[in-house]
């Protein structure tokens, strides 16, 4: 936690921006595997291939979703950290194209 409000603020809404935007871009991934998976099934004759397209992408899915799901949990620990360096930099940016 920063001593500086403003600071802690503008480092709680981009920790918050970059939590939504993960887990829509999640979301995504999860809709375009299952759409990909949906049209190999179609044209897939039904059996072990089928099964394993699915045991498969679910797969896929889940281990996206659990490094997306530490990812965020990580970036939520070490926010002031992380986002406190970023802000600096853009600052710093904001100062030397302003000159």
């Amino acid at each position: 936690m920063t001593t500086d409000p403003a600071l802690q603020a503008r480092i709680d809404a981009m920790c918050s921006n970059d939590r939504i935007f993960a887990y829509v871009l999640l979301a995504g991934a999860w809709i375009a595997v299952w759409f990909v998976v949906m049209e190999i099934a179609a044209i897939a004759p039904p059996g072990a291939f089928t099964i394993l397209v699915y045991v498969s992408a679910l797969a896929i899915c889940l281990f996206n979703t659990a490094s997306i799901v530490a990812m965020v949990q990580h970036y939520q620990e070490d926010k002031n950290h992380i986002y406190g360096q970023d802000i600096a930099h853009l600052d710093a940016n904001a100062r030397h194209s302003g000159s």
